[in-house]
């Protein structure tokens, strides 16, 4: 049995779906069914049963048949301000996980994030005894976990296989229900359809021009890949990047687009809210070495070529749901 935390969320409920087409069904959800779009993300998938998260520690103390954990559940929001609710969504939940799988000797994997790099001026190295200082109170959240985990695992009181991923910048279908937080590709096809254009911040840094700021765009297929990897593989341990190991900027990722519905770019750039402007991170771009070297061959698709097929697959379906 595989239970998966955040199993109605973006990438939780792509895992489910994959798991699925492998013949996997003896799955159990955790996740709050609150939100209409979010539900939609589970209406095709195949599983044992639902359960919130505030019992999940009751169903798992009294069901020892649990084989794999996998922790995708979180406040994901990088302007959140209230820090005691998302330290302990993500950091104090994901450590009662940990205690649980070591205890119970169950291979646990957990979504860690890029945000835990900060500005970047550290490179994005996963290497686990480098430190960095999070922009924003999301990404010190999860960086506390990794903290902890690296920690653990040095004194071999961790699950029998342990896992976090440092997902980079994630897009793909199922993202509907996360409103401000959708990518850039789902935000920008929303502006082209009400608009006829798309707005992009300015820059406020000299290094680079408007709609040059980069990121590490991974499709959310690539990232369940390298999930199905670790999965298969349950000797591999560690904190590893999620990402392509290619920064592209924000104006390629909407020429992708336009070319993706064969319309010429049209392209707005607007100032910055001031509350992100001190927390925004100019470039990101995953090192993906460490995943290599344990063995990981499987190369990610293109931008474009990701982005084509969100957009003729999903976005311009009339079935936008894995």
């Amino acid at each position: 049995m595989i239970l998966v935390t955040g199993a109605a969320g973006f990438i939780g409920s792509n895992i489910v779906s994959s798991l699925n087409n492998k013949g996997i069904h003896n799955i159990i959800i955790c996740d709050w069914l609150n939100h209409k779009s979010k539900n939609k993300n589970i209406t095709k998938l195949i599983y044992q049963n639902i359960i919130s998260p505030e019992n999940i520690f009751k169903y798992l103390d009294k069901n020892n048949n649990i084989e794999l954990v996998i922790h995708m559940g979180a406040n994901s929001s990088t302007t959140e301000t209230n820090f005691r609710l998302i330290y302990n969504i993500n950091t104090r939940f994901t450590r009662n996980l940990w205690k649980w799988c070591t205890k119970n000797k169950v291979r646990f994997l957990y979504a860690s994030s890029a945000a835990t790099y900060g500005d970047g001026s550290k490179g994005f190295d996963d290497s686990e005894s480098k430190t960095y200082k999070p922009l924003n109170i999301y990404g010190l959240s999860k960086y506390l976990f990794d903290r902890y985990a690296i920690k653990e695992a040095k004194k071999n009181n961790c699950p029998p296989q342990w896992v976090g991923l440092k997902f980079f910048n994630v897009y793909g279908p199922n993202e509907y229900h996360k409103e401000s937080m959708q990518s850039v590709v789902k935000h920008a096809m929303d502006q082209y359809k009400k608009t006829g254009n798309v707005k992009l911040f300015k820059s406020y840094n000299n290094k680079y021009e408007d709609g040059q700021q980069t990121r590490d765009f991974i499709y959310v297929d690539d990232c369940i890949s390298l999930i199905n990897w670790l999965i298969d593989n349950k000797n591999i341990s560690g904190i590893f990047n999620c990402g392509t190991g290619i920064e592209r900027s924000f104006e390629d990722l909407v020429n992708s687009m336009f070319k993706a519905i064969n319309v010429s770019p049209k392209i707005t750039y607007i100032e910055m809210p001031e509350n992100i402007k001190h927390q925004y991170q100019y470039h990101t771009r995953a090192n993906m070495n460490k995943i290599r070297k344990k063995g990981y061959k499987i190369n990610a698709l293109s931008l474009e070529k990701g982005v084509y097929d969100y957009i003729t697959n999903y976005l311009l379906s009339d079935d936008q749901y894995k």
